[in-house]
């Protein structure tokens, strides 16, 4: 597995690269967000670790600037600032994670670990489904592929993030099921201290942006007031 770190504080990067190498990793550095942006579109890897205070372009802005270049690759930010607004800003450009500075190494394996578990292809297509699991699924114009994790909405492939396809796939995978942002938080984020309830409506809105035939008034992904979202097909 290939993780590029995007990371200017040099003995960070260097105690960062020598852990997740450590981990068996392949780990390449960048030092600021023009070269962090380059590195991650020529070489495509599997995760981004991604510093939020970067010279040159910041996290925020290469971040942007990947997701709208179509890398649906999961990224990890790294912040100083522990700034609830700069966590929902962060989630709503696309990012999967947050580890808030000062963090224990094995804190940041364990979630490059679940982040890359949870993007990983799936099995090869003669691989034994006894429970349907991976059986395509689909509304209206949209086909998704849970052994590819690959979405299509009029026959045009969607470029959605890891937890984006997670939490489409949570809600297509219950219809009609009213699902609270506390259920979803933990269906798709694991539990995730760091993440906030607001995070579950950013990533709603995406989906709806992308999926919806008029976002601003959804048939699919339905808002229930005061208890959370509903699937309906």
């Amino acid at each position: 597995m290939r993780i590029l770190l995007v990371e200017d504080n040099d003995d960070l990067a260097f105690g960062l690269r020598r852990t997740l190498e450590g981990e068996g990793y392949d780990v390449a550095v960048a030092a600021d967000g023009p070269s962090g942006i380059r590195a991650a579109l020529d070489a495509r890897p599997d995760l981004v670790i991604l510093d939020v205070m970067l010279p040159g372009v910041d996290g925020f802005g290469v971040l942007r600037a990947l997701r709208e270049r179509g890398m649906t690759a999961p990224v990890l930010m790294l912040t100083a600032r522990g700034d609830e607004t700069d966590k929902v800003h962060g989630f709503g450009l696309g990012a999967d994670d947050y580890v808030t500075k000062p963090f224990g190494l094995s804190e940041l394996v364990a979630r490059v670990g679940a982040l890359l578990r949870r993007a990983r292809p799936a099995e090869p297509p003669n691989a034994p489904n006894a429970d349907g699991a991976d059986e395509t699924l689909g509304f209206d114009d949209v086909v998704i592929d849970p052994r590819s994790r690959v979405v299509t909405r009029g026959g045009e492939r969607v470029a959605l993030t890891p937890k984006e396809f997670d939490l489409l796939l949570t809600f297509v995978r219950r219809p009609g099921e009213v699902l609270s942002r506390v259920s979803l938080l933990r269906d798709v984020w694991g539990h995730a201290a760091d993440v906030l309830t607001r995070t579950v409506d950013i990533h709603v809105a995406e989906l709806r942006r992308k999926l919806e035939r008029v976002p601003a008034h959804p048939r699919h992904l339905v808002t229930v007031w005061k208890a959370g979202y509903r699937f309906d097909p």
